[in-house]
């Protein structure tokens, strides 16, 4: 296991991953065959297997060689007494004290250590734990011989660049070797952390940093999401405090940590349940079908008719968990639950797939995605009345199942969270009357501004207690959500609005204006971006140039020009550091910062080039775009304008595009490229960039802006429907799969399409 960093992301409230992958894999009837030119690759890029910044890889592996013996894996025992958890460790003592991070150690659990010479010792005691510092010290069993503990350092002013080394068990590959370098130390969730330039995997957690003197400096703990090559480790000095203040735990102790009162409490079917702070906390996955775990009340309910609720948080709405009733100990059961975004009634009468009834599957209006969210049964002979945070959802006539015990359940490897759990004849709401709630509505209408509030009118709401609270903390939460559907309205309009400056600037003919399109194709991201200054900075550039020419200049002089003017004077060139960086796709940023892609320097120079009169066309090569200079006479030219304005013979494109793409060049690739290609090309590039970086409000900006483009592109609209509906604009997106169907182009599977827009269709709330 290890803790990761990640950096904060949208979450469709409609839309579960599973069933993102199902639309993904039916979108596939749209673009099967389809081949799509992404972002262009780097004209040279390198991997080694050291991270860059080591400055002396010969010594990594007498290092790693030092180090290994004394690297241990740690796991903790699952529920079914198989091994669960695998975490690294490291000795500190020859006695049998292991150093590894608290979360690697778990809670609850009988531990084991495994050696590097093979051997396996049960851990008696957590001799000291921070959950703070994230760190645990383990004492093994006695060694039937004496271990090699690692030295430890200091972690006091590590110099930035210090080379390192961790060997781990990432992924599950025992003993591995990381080599890297500090790069810094940096505030995370308020902890001071060593930042490691290196990559870090699940698993490497609790392994040691160490110095190129062998020494211990860190302790890794955390992985970044962000990127690849960044980790994060605890100062080994925290680890010093630690062993000097020990706070020994036998484990028959430690076993009882956070686990349930077995007096109200009984789980079946595996995962992890615990419980702290009024709290009960679930993760793992069960072993019962679709990862079924439960958690019932010993005591029996009352008898019919009884109410049930809790209040239920899950870590991903892609997860499910919730209410369950009628259980009989065993597999059967009904169950109340959020599944997907949705809520969900179901039926189970055994062990498997087959034995598993949906019931109802439905929106609901007062569900809070990522919050905590009140589920209420009210169980009467016959049939049983749903409620969510107040709100009567459903009500089902189902009597399969006898009457039974009363629980929480969870499915899948979902994380959860419950508390409030109560089960009595009749369960107050929590929310005032209907009189009460016209005068509370009233004072909530008067309510001032926060500046102004004072004891009084806070008074007038308070004489209801908890429920105003309550109430005013949905009204945020109402007022939030809609605030966040305010900001996405804007930015479509603003979308809509832009697009057809694009469309229309790179209509063909005399018309086009290749600058003003990838000028709008920025402002689709910079709503502020003035356009018209930017095409006056281009025409004040020409007017540069044309100041240093003879009036009888020729096209290859005024050419020349144009090379001098933006190469050698003002230093314009291809990114390399940061080649996948959206700026470089925005004309106005390479125009700012004189950075940018093959393609957005070529339409920079192209546009020089028709100011100056000067034939210039963009040739499309496959992962490199240059351009050509065609002279009223003599011989037409390629440029590489990512390279500074090289002139390229057809030998050395060919070469080029082999290096690239691993393909030989065709004719057709050296024909003209038309400005609206090369504007579809650019919104590819970022539509590319988008897709990794998992933005999918950018990603529909570009696939609204290419649909525009070439309205008949299927792959485009097929792919427009999805990212419509994964970010909450479902009518659109029915509305994209409808164009499938009234023209029926060739090549699409229609039934696809329709299993498509019925599964959208069922996503619609019930007032749609």
């Amino acid at each position: 296991m290890c803790i990761m960093i990640r950096s904060r992301e949208h979450r469709s409230p409609t839309v579960g991953m599973g069933f993102t992958k199902t639309l993904a894999m039916l979108a596939a009837a749209v673009t099967a065959g389809v081949d799509r030119s992404r972002a262009d690759p780097p004209a040279a890029e390198a991997a080694s297997g050291v991270v860059a910044g080591t400055t002396d890889t010969t010594r990594v592996p007498d290092l790693a060689k030092r180090v290994r013996g004394s690297v241990v894996v740690v796991t903790h025992e699952g529920r079914d007494g198989g091994r669960q958890g695998l975490g690294t460790g490291f000795v500190i003592d020859a006695a049998g004290l292991i150093a590894t991070n608290l979360h690697v150690a778990g809670e609850g659990r009988p531990l084991e250590v495994a050696l590097a010479d093979g051997s396996r010792h049960r851990v008696v005691e957590v001799t000291a734990s921070d959950r703070t510092l994230d760190l645990a010290i383990l004492r093994i069993e006695p060694p039937a011989r004496p271990l090699v503990p690692l030295a430890l350092g200091s972690s006091a002013d590590l110099p930035d660049g210090l080379p390192i080394v961790t060997v781990g068990n990432p992924l599950g590959l025992t003993f591995s070797v990381v080599s890297g370098v500090v790069s810094g130390t940096r505030d995370v969730e308020g902890r001071e952390m060593i930042q490691l330039a290196m990559p870090i995997e699940p698993g490497n957690s609790g392994g040691p940093v160490v110095d190129p003197e062998g020494r211990v400096v860190g302790v890794v703990t955390i992985k970044s999401l962000v990127t690849r090559n960044l980790g994060f480790a605890v100062g080994v000095d925290s680890l010093r405090t630690l062993l000097e203040r020990p706070n020994p735990i036998p484990i028959s102790r430690w076993l009882t940590l956070g686990t349930l009162d077995p007096t109200r409490w009984t789980t079946l079917f595996g995962a992890r349940w615990q419980q702290r702070g009024g709290r009960i906390a679930v993760s793992g996955e069960g072993d019962g079908f679709g990862g079924r775990s439960l958690c019932l009340a010993v005591a029996e309910p009352p008898g019919l008719p009884y109410e049930a609720t809790v209040e239920v948080r899950l870590d991903d709405e892609r997860g499910a968990a919730g209410l369950v009733f009628h259980a009989d100990g065993a597999d059967r059961h009904y169950g109340f639950y959020p599944s997907g975004g949705r809520l969900r009634v179901s039926r189970f009468e055994g062990a498997t797939v087959n034995d598993w009834s949906v019931l109802r599957e439905l929106s609901a209006a007062r569900y809070r995605p990522g919050d905590w969210n009140t589920l209420t049964v009210r169980v009467e002979q016959g049939r049983f009345v749903c409620s969510c945070n107040g709100d009567v959802v459903t009500v089902v006539a189902d009597a399969r199942l006898p009457p039974g015990r009363v629980g929480i359940a969870k499915f899948r490897d979902t994380e959860a969270e419950f508390r409030r759990f109560r089960v009595a004849a009749s369960l107050a709401e929590g929310r005032p009357g209907a009189d009460a709630e016209a005068r509370l509505q009233t004072a909530f209408d008067r309510l001032p501004s926060l500046a102004s509030l004072t004891e009084s009118d806070v008074a007038v709401l308070a004489a209801e207690t908890e429920p105003v609270a309550a109430m005013l903390r949905e009204r945020a939460d109402d007022l939030e959500a809609r605030v966040g559907e305010l900001r996405l309205v804007a930015a479509d309009v603003h979308t809509a609005a832009v697009i057809p400056a694009i469309v229309a600037a790179v209509e063909e003919g005399e018309g086009a204006d290749l600058l003003r399109a990838a000028l709008e194709v920025a402002r689709l991201d910079d709503d502020e971006l003035d356009v018209e200054d930017y095409v006056a900075r281009v025409d004040r550039m020409a007017e540069d140039v044309r100041r240093t020419l003879p009036v009888d200049a020729d096209e290859v002089a005024r050419r020349e020009a144009i090379d001098r003017h933006l190469f050698a004077e003002n230093g314009f060139h291809g990114s390399r550091s940061e080649y996948y960086h959206r700026a470089n796709s925005h004309v106005s940023r390479v125009i700012d910062d004189r950075e940018g892609l093959p393609i957005t320097l070529a339409i920079l120079y192209m546009e020089l080039g028709r100011r100056l009169g000067v034939a210039i066309e963009g040739v499309g090569l496959p992962g490199h775009f240059v351009v050509r200079h065609v002279p009223a006479s003599g011989e037409a030219r390629l440029i590489d304008v990512f390279e500074g304005g090289t002139a390229l013979t057809r030998d050395e494109a060919a070469a080029k595009v082999q290096s690239i793409t691993g393909e030989p060049l065709k004719e057709a690739h050296l024909l003209p490229v038309s400005p609206r290609a090369i504007i579809q090309r650019v919104l590819r590039n970022l539509l590319g960039v988008a897709r990794g970086e998992k933005d999918r409000e950018a990603m529909l900006r570009y696939l609204e802006a290419l649909v525009a483009l070439d309205p008949d592109d299927t792959a485009d609209r097929g792919l427009l429907a999805v990212v419509r509906y994964e970010t909450g604009r479902r009518a659109a997106a029915i509305a994209a799969l409808d164009w499938f169907l009234e023209r029926e182009p060739d090549g699409v599977d229609l039934e696809a399409i329709r299993g498509l827009r019925d599964g959208f269709h069922q996503g619609l709330p019930a007032a749609d």
